[in-house]
Parts: structure tokens; sequence; C-alpha cells
């Protein structure tokens, strides 16, 4: 099993909701959210969102906490320890942000089980809020010649062509792709002869 490379999304694979709209509904931010929306890409209104919280009085261990009531079946977490111990390479392509994802599986004792995380860049700002920043610095709509298959800000499809190569060159035999949504399609069309897609049932992708 040591040859396997397997790259999970995040939202609705390993936990079961969306992380941006599990923090923004918790703490009672809903409507606000809603309103942004339309108006911009996705990850722009969760910085925004970030920053209305604080302004709330939010702080960032109120998120962590609601973040740690994520649901998370066990199941999944025994699929990722078991995978690990039968000695493959496990990774994650997200579009979330790099604080969701940590703060929950750290919380479950999961970090370590994955080699890299490739998300939205995420940091506490010295004024306090949590900011969140577009995976590609510079973006424009749909900058990565992928169309309307991906988010503005995040091509999955490049890590996981990244982490695809440099699998092949260091010997590894096989490539699984795990997601829930339609940012995932795309990634999972870098995907050669031999590899698996194991697309989450009735869900969009």
């Amino acid at each position: 099993m040591g040859g396997i490379v397997v790259v999970f999304d995040f939202d609705k694979t390993i936990i079961d909701c969306d992380s941006d709209n599990w923090v923004v509904d918790e703490l009672g931010a809903t409507d606000l959210f809603n309103e942004l929306l339309p108006t911009m890409p996705w990850n722009t209104p969760m910085d925004t969102m970030m920053k209305e919280l604080r302004s709330q009085g939010r702080t960032i261990e109120d998120i962590a906490e609601c973040l740690k009531r994520a649901p998370l079946h066990p199941r999944i977490i025994s699929a990722i320890k078991a995978a690990h111990a039968l000695g493959c390479q496990l990774n994650i392509v997200s579009d979330a942000n790099t604080f969701f994802i940590e703060t929950i599986l750290e919380d479950h004792g999961l970090r370590e089980y994955f080699s890299e995380i490739h998300t939205n860049p995420s940091f506490i700002d010295k004024e306090g809020p949590l900011r969140i920043l577009p995976y590609h610095e510079k973006f424009t709509t749909h900058p990565h010649g992928c169309g309307d298959l991906c988010a503005p800000n995040m091509c999955k499809g490049t890590p996981t062509e990244r982490i695809r190569t440099l699998a092949l060159k260091e010997g590894k035999k096989r490539f699984i792709y795990l997601g829930d949504g339609k940012g995932d399609f795309y990634p999972s069309s870098k995907l050669g002869e031999g590899d698996f897609v194991m697309p989450r049932k009735n869900f969009p992708v």
C-alpha cells in the first residue's frame, strides 16, 4: 500500500458540513453572509465575515470552539488512520482555509496523518480578526483556464497535478482523489490510467 497517494477534499468529505457555512451559521452571521455572497467570489466575503465577527466581539477562541463542534464521523477518523497505517501518503486539497482545517484536524488528533494541506491561507491579524486570503495571490475570473469548473480564488487542479507529478517521480503507483463538489471535478480530470476518483454519492461532483 506504500505506493498509494490519497488526496482528500475537506468540506463535506472529511467533515460532514461546509466549514465556512458552519462557522457563519453557528456564530449568528448568516443573513449578512447571504447578502455579501452574490456580490463577490466566496473567498472574499469569508474574509469580510471574519472582520465583522471580530467587530461583534467574537474572538479567535470562539471560532476555534465552533470549529471543534463541526460534524466528523468516527468512521472517517478510522479510515484516515487505517490508510496512513498501511503506508498511504495522505494530502488535503480544499477551498476552506488553513485555520479551519488545522483546528479541526488537531482537535481530532489527525493533523500528523497528512503530508500536505493545500488551501486558502489564513492568519490572525495583529488587531485580532482572522484573515482569509485567496490560494492564488492574484486572481481574476477563472484565471487558470478551467472556466466555471473552479472557484476563481483556487484552482484545485493546480496542487492536485503537482502532488501527482511528484508522486510519480517518487515511484508511487496509484493516486486516489476523494471529493464531493463541483470544484472537485477539474482536479479529478488531472488523474491518469490506474488512478481512482471516489466521488461522494448524490453530491454535485
